[in-house]
C-alpha cells in the first residue's frame, strides 16, 4: 500500500512538471517570435507574416498530436506517451535554439534554411507538445482515488501554469535561443524522473483482456454519442481561449479602439493573465472537491470568466493599468481549465479515455480559430469593441448550454469500457 502511495505521489510529481515544461515550451514561442525573427533578418511585415505562419504550423502539428497521442496511449500505454512526447518537443526546442547559428555546438542548422528549419521545428514541437497534458492526467486520474483525483489534477494544472509566467520571465531575461535551450534541456532532464513511473493499472488490466474490444479513435468515430459529449467538452472550454485569443491576443488593439494609450504590452498581459491563472487553478480545483461537483465549478467560474471579460471591454478603457488588472481577473475564473480537463478525464471509459483526454485540450486550443475568424468578420461593420462583446457572448452561451447538457463525473468510477 505504501509503495502505491509513493507511486501515485511520483506519478503527479512527474506529470506536473511535465506540464510545467510542456506550458512553458507552448508560450515561449509568443514571448520570443518577434525577438527570433528579427534576429534572423526580417523586417516587421515580414516577420508579422511568417510569425503566422510559424504559429499556424505549430497549431497543425498539435492538431496530429492531439489524435496521435490519444490513439497511442489507448493502444501501447500512458507512459509510452509520456516519454515520446517530451523526447519530442525536447529534441525540437533543442534545435530551434540553433537555427541560424553559425557558431557553438549548433551551428550544423547553418547548413539549413533558417525560416524553413524554423516552421519544420514548430511543427515537430507542436505534434510532442499535443500529448503532455492528456497523458499525465488519464494516468493520475487512473491511479488515485475517486476522492482524491480532483486534488491531484488540480496540482498538476497550478505547476502547469507557472510554466507560462517562467517562458516570460526567461523569454526576456535570457534572449530567444538560450529560452529554447532551457526548454529542452528541462524536457530531457525530465526523463531521468519518468523511469520509475508505473503504468495505470486499468489500462494493464484493459490490456490483458480486450480482445474485440476497440480502443482509441475508432469508438469515438463509430458512435455519435460519444463524439457528441467530445464536442459538448470542447465547447464548455472555449471561453477560456476566447480570452487568451482576443482579450490578450489583440489587446494593443481593442485598446486603441477603446482610446487607450499607451496601450498595453501583449507579453504583460500573458504574465499577469497567468498569474491569475495559477490561483485560478487551484481556486476551481479545490471547489469541485468542496462542492463534489465538477459541473457547479465550472459553471461558478465561467460565469466569474464573463465578468472578467466585461471589465476588460469597460474598466479596461479608462488606462493600461486598469486592463492589466482585469486581465487578472479574467485569467483567475480562467482557471476553470484544469476541471475541464479533469471532466474529459472522467466522462470516458478507460480504452478511450487517453484519446479523449488528449485531445480535448488541444480541440479547445484550436477553438480559438473560428473564434478569432469571427471576430474578424464582424469587426469591419461593429467596430473592434462591439465584435469582441458579440464573439465573447457567442462563446459563453454556448458554453452555458454545453454545461447543462453534461452529466456530473466527480467520484465516478473509472474502471469501465466504451462499447
Amino acid at each position: 500500500m505504501k509503495s502505491l502511495r509513493s507511486a501515485t505521489r511520483l506519478a503527479i510529481a512527474v506529470a506536473a512538471l511535465g506540464y510545467f515544461v510542456d506550458v512553458y515550451d507552448l508560450i515561449l514561442f509568443n514571448v520570443v517570435r518577434w525577438e527570433s525573427l528579427a534576429d534572423l533578418g526580417l523586417d516587421k511585415d515580414a516577420a508579422t507574416k511568417t510569425g503566422v505562419w510559424l504559429l499556424n504550423l505549430q497549431l497543425i502539428g498539435m492538431l496530429v498530436g492531439g489524435v496521435a497521442w490519444g490513439v497511442l496511449g489507448d493502444l501501447r500505454g500512458r507512459l509510452s506517451v509520456l516519454f515520446g512526447s517530451i523526447i519530442l518537443y525536447s529534441v525540437a526546442n533543442l534545435l530551434n535554439a540553433g537555427v541560424g547559428a553559425t557558431s557553438g555546438p549548433l551551428a550544423f542548422m547553418s547548413s539549413f534554411d533558417a525560416i524553413t528549419s524554423y516552421g519544420v521545428l514548430r511543427f515537430i514541437a507542436g505534434v510532442g507538445l499535443a500529448g503532455e497534458l492528456g497523458a499525465g492526467v488519464t494516468l493520475v486520474a487512473e491511479l488515485t482515488s475517486r476522492q482524491g483525483r480532483g486534488v491531484a489534477v488540480t496540482i498538476i494544472g497550478a505547476v502547469g501554469v507557472v510554466g507560462a509566467v517562467a517562458a516570460g520571465f526567461v523569454g526576456e531575461l535570457a534572449g530567444w535561443r538560450l529560452a529554447y535551450a532551457i526548454g529542452g534541456v528541462m524536457g530531457l532532464a525530465l526523463l531521468a524522473l519518468r523511469v520509475g513511473v508505473v503504468e495505470s493499472g486499468m489500462f494493464t488490466a484493459l490490456k490483458g483482456s480486450s480482445r474485440g474490444l476497440a480502443r482509441g479513435l475508432l469508438p469515438i468515430i463509430r458512435s455519435r454519442q460519444l463524439s457528441v459529449r467530445l464536442l459538448k467538452v470542447v465547447v464548455v472550454g472555449m471561453p477560456i481561449w476566447f480570452t487568451l485569443a482576443v482579450l490578450v491576443g489583440l489587446a494593443p488593439k481593442i485598446a486603441e479602439a477603446m482610446g487607450v494609450s499607451p496601450t498595453p504590452k501583449p507579453g504583460t498581459l500573458v504574465a499577469l493573465y497567468y498569474g491569475g491563472a495559477i490561483f485560478g487553478d487551484l481556486a476551481s480545483g479545490f471547489l469541485s472537491q468542496w462542492l463534489k461537483s465538477r459541473r457547479r465549478a465550472i459553471g461558478f467560474f465561467m460565469a466569474g470568466t464573463a465578468v472578467g471579460c466585461v471589465l476588460v471591454l469597460t474598466l479596461g478603457a479608462q488606462g493600461a493599468y486598469w486592463y492589466g488588472a482585469a486581465t487578472v481577473v479574467m485569467g483567475f475564473f480562467s482557471g476553470y481549465w484544469i476541471v475541464v480537463i479533469t471532466t474529459a478525464s472522467e466522462l470516458f471509459g478507460t480504452n478511450v479515455r487517453a484519446t479523449v483526454t488528449t485531445m480535448t485540450p488541444n480541440l479547445i486550443r484550436v477553438s480559438a480559430v473560428p473564434v478569432t475568424i469571427l471576430f474578424t468578420a464582424l469587426e469591419a461593420t461593429t467596430g473592434d469593441v462591439w465584435a469582441a462583446a458579440i464573439t465573447g457572448g457567442s462563446c459563453f452561451v454556448l458554453a452555458a448550454f454545453a454545461l447543462s447538457r453534461l452529466p456530473e463525473t466527480f467520484g465516478r468510477d473509472l474502471d469501465y469500457n466504451e462499447r
